[in-house]
């Protein structure tokens, strides 16, 4: 089973801390939420995980291999990554731009119909057929977001580290993101997610890590994870947690 771990993990920028100790294991089969208020460093811890930034201390591992001594291109084939506010730099199709997912497996040989047919898998589990010769630069927001996840799937990773994926996302869209997530983990990828909603973080994953105050403040099964106490101390607000027909929601009274 395929296991992406890190160790004592800190982060530092100038003399700023941004994370300090952070260690967790995570494994494949499971949608992973971290949460935590802004500037808990959400974005930098799943950057460090992908093998994007270099920690100031510690390491990442995949499958007790050094994030650091792999080859871009070798990690990229098991790890798929969705920033938060993805760069689209050329004027092209939705599915030209889906097909750059491929990259890591294809070379002068161009694509092959394996590569084609991964293409057309990852479009349909993102639900993006119909948006398939649109222009992206004239995509709403939503649309973009589908089409950027459907990217990120066409490589067919291990891993699906997204930033934040459900912003932008109208109610239904954001249900059915939610749904592919949680088919991708069924299917056995490893999915983590930051995000800020507490009660989409608490239906759709079955871990969560809450970030504060430069470390893990909490991991625990996602039923279990969120209690009035420790969002008061992570986010300085008054709660009540509320059994809904959907699932716990969590709301928010008042500053604490």
């Amino acid at each position: 089973m395929s296991v992406l771990s890190c160790t004592d993990l800190g982060v530092a920028i100038g003399s700023k801390t941004i994370l300090s100790g952070v260690g967790l294991s995570i494994d494949v089969g499971k949608v992973t939420a971290i949460v935590g208020p802004n500037g808990a460093g959400k974005s930098t811890l799943l950057s460090c995980l992908a093998g994007l930034r270099d920690p100031t201390s510690g390491r990442v591992l995949l499958d007790a291999a050094a994030m650091t001594g792999m080859k871009p291109r070798d990690r990229a084939r098991l790890l798929a990554f969705l920033p938060q506010t993805p760069e689209i730099a050329w004027s092209v199709e939705a599915r030209t731009l889906i097909e750059l997912g491929r990259t890591p497996f294809t070379g002068a040989r161009g694509q092959t119909g394996e590569d084609r047919a991964a293409v057309d898998r990852a479009m349909a589990a993102a639900n993006v057929e119909a948006l398939e010769h649109r222009i992206v630069d004239t995509l709403s927001g939503g649309e973009r977001a589908r089409v950027l996840i459907a990217r990120a799937l066409a490589g067919e990773p291990e891993w699906l580290l997204a930033d934040e994926p459900l912003t932008g996302l109208d109610p239904a869209h954001q249900l059915d993101a939610a749904a592919l997530f949680r088919r991708l983990a069924d299917d056995g990828v490893g999915v983590i997610i930051t995000l800020h909603d507490l009660s989409m973080a608490q239906r759709l994953s079955d871990r969560i890590i809450v970030l504060a105050e430069g470390g893990v403040m909490a991991d625990a099964p996602s039923a279990t994870a969120f209690t009035p106490e420790l969002l008061k101390r992570a986010y300085g607000v008054e709660t009540a947690i509320i059994q809904g027909p959907g699932g716990p929601l969590i709301d928010v009274v008042r500053r604490a």
